[in-house]
């Protein structure tokens, strides 16, 4: 088991976990889960990593359909521009690896933000904490494990 449904156990949160093989080659791991699962690519969740101005580290959870507005990012976290997080930082900060980060169970606790399309959602689908691994739970649920806030932060592509 992973942090994150460790997590979801130790709390009692309602959650489907599902599994894939990773594929080492493919392009984009949240475009993988949405291929080898069958699901909804709004309904998919990519788990950002990005530094403000003040080295402040961000969680940003978005659409696998889209991608992050980092200018949205900043003017939601009330800083003056956001950019990616080197992936060591993130690694190191999340206890996770990059295409395995999950929202849920990192090692610190970050500010995080996700995408308000999320509300609407009866499920979303984020990372379990391991490249192959997804869980399925309530977007409230979600928002609040992880204390984080709706914003307008994803971009159709």
């Amino acid at each position: 088991m992973t942090p994150a449904i460790n997590l979801l156990k130790k709390r009692g949160i309602a959650h489907r976990v599902l599994s894939y093989t990773h594929d080492a080659t493919a392009e984009s791991y949240g475009g993988e889960a949405v291929q080898q699962l069958g699901l909804d690519p709004t309904q998919v969740f990519k788990t950002l990593l990005a530094s403000t101005d003040t080295h402040e580290l961000l969680v940003a959870i978005v659409p696998v359909s889209g991608t992050l507005d980092l200018k949205a990012l900043a003017e939601a976290a009330g800083c003056r521009k956001c950019e990616m997080a080197k992936v060591d930082d993130a690694q190191r900060a999340t206890g996770y690896l990059v295409g395995g980060i999950s929202p849920l169970g990192q090692k610190k606790r970050l500010r995080s933000f996700i995408d308000t399309s999320a509300a609407a959602l009866p499920t979303v689908h984020v990372s379990a904490g391991r490249r192959g691994l997804e869980v399925a739970l309530a977007p409230a649920d979600l928002l609040h494990l992880i204390d984080a806030a709706y914003a307008s932060i994803g971009r159709a592509r």
